[in-house]
């Protein structure tokens, strides 16, 4: 069964305490090729305030793809990606830049850098250092003592790794490795998180506590969207599930409507198990 939808209206910010607002992030009409073809084709989703939407799909339907065009890696090469409503690439530069800082991204290959824990965390509040006030307290403390900063601590406590702050990064196994990757990406505060099949080959207790980092985030007016191929998990944690099948949205709504009672019969074999033609 899905989880209990939360009001997108104000959360608190783990970095300041102050009220959050909340971001919605989309896609609209989005489609994105390269020479040798389509990948996604005509996608409209939406990840809203203090939700998760679970983005599901078989290996090589788009996900990642997709992903990486909401996080502004990429421009489409049709339609529009759009935070609060704007068209994020008809922005001028300094502010499209500075909407792109509002959203985190972790990758399912979750590269650290060779260095401890907790200045793997700080990594995200350093190269932000100027863009926002609301962080600049923050970073202060970060960099201008020997002690962590309660942002990265907070972080940190999130995904269950606050004990292992001064570990070295290279001695974690694969799942600490993944939380401490999502940690990073929470640690600047975003109003959006991005995580791309965050618990793929992860045993139960690193997946439990990546899923619990996501409703924590989700509670804080985060809006999470997560793309994963694992049924189990999309109804698990997500409110909303949005259905990829060879690069096309062709079903979303609430995610026990999408399991128990889909309106598209290839819907209806995917979440069975059954192969899609």
């Amino acid at each position: 069964m899905t989880s209990e939808r939360r009001s997108p209206d104000t959360h608190e910010s783990a970095a300041t305490g102050e009220k959050r607002a909340g971001t919605r992030l989309a896609a609209r009409n989005l489609s994105h090729g390269f020479e040798n073809g389509a990948i996604l084709e005509d996608i409209s989703i939406a990840v809203e305030p203090g939700e998760i939407l679970a983005v599901v799909g078989p290996s090589g339907t788009g996900k990642t793809t997709l992903f990486r065009l909401l996080a502004m890696f990429e421009r489409p090469t049709d339609g529009t990606v759009e935070v609060d409503g704007d068209d994020v690439w008809e922005l001028p530069e300094e502010r499209r830049l500075a909407v792109r800082r509002r959203v985190g991204m972790a990758f399912q290959s979750r590269s650290l850098f060779s260095s401890t824990v907790v200045e793997n965390v700080s990594y995200g509040l350093r190269v932000r250092r100027a863009w926002s006030a609301r962080l600049r307290d923050a970073v202060e403390s970060a960099f201008g003592s020997d002690e962590p900063s309660e942002t990265v601590v907070t972080a940190l406590q999130t995904v269950g790794m606050a004990d292992k702050i001064h570990r070295d990064a290279a001695s974690l196994s694969a799942g600490e490795a993944q939380r401490v990757a999502i940690a990073r990406a929470l640690a600047p505060d975003p109003d959006v998180l991005l995580l791309d099949e965050p618990t793929s080959n992860l045993d139960p207790r690193n997946t439990a506590a990546i899923e619990s980092a996501m409703r924590a985030a989700r509670d804080r007016g985060i809006a999470v969207a997560l793309a994963t191929h694992d049924m189990q998990q999309a109804q698990r944690v997500s409110d909303r599930t949005a259905v990829l099948l060879d690069g096309t949205c062709i079903e979303s709504g609430p995610t026990a409507q999408v399991f128990e009672s889909p309106a598209d019969d290839r819907v209806r074999r995917f979440v069975e198990g059954k192969l899609v033609y």
